[in-house]
């Protein structure tokens, strides 16, 4: 959700790129949750259920401000991508620890694609402000 706010509210004359890139961002991001929640009840398993419970769940900040720099954007995305990929590896040694390999597999697939994501915000942040200045 919060690269989703991200790609809406960016502003400033790397707009498109950010505004394209957080879309795009955003759609792997969604697809990778359906995904695993498809994974989930297919071995049995229960998914999320509302906005609350999400809520009383999750480990990456909410950012609610009324205005975010791109560079902030751009930063902030990177370290949550972090999170992420570190909750993904603990998710595959639980998948490796029961033997499943159809998860672990999944899950490898993710990392790598979460660290592109991470590079990609990492190259498009160098510019120094995020502006491209």
């Amino acid at each position: 959700m919060k690269t989703k706010n991200f790609h809406w509210h960016v502003s400033g004359p790397n707009f498109r790129d950010y505004h394209l890139l957080f879309d795009e961002q955003a759609a792997e991001i969604y697809a990778t949750t359906d995904e695993l929640a498809e994974r989930v009840r297919k071995i049995g398993g229960k998914t999320l259920h509302s906005i609350s419970e999400i809520s009383k769940l999750q480990t990456i900040k909410d950012n609610n401000k009324e205005f975010v720099g791109a560079n902030d954007m751009l930063k902030e995305l990177m370290a949550d991508t972090k999170i992420v990929i570190k909750a993904m590896r603990a998710a595959h040694e639980v998948a490796d620890k029961h033997d499943d390999i159809a998860t672990a597999s999944i899950l490898e697939n993710f990392v790598d694609a979460a660290e592109k994501r991470h590079w990609f915000l990492f190259e498009a942040s160098r510019s120094g402000d995020g502006s491209g200045h």
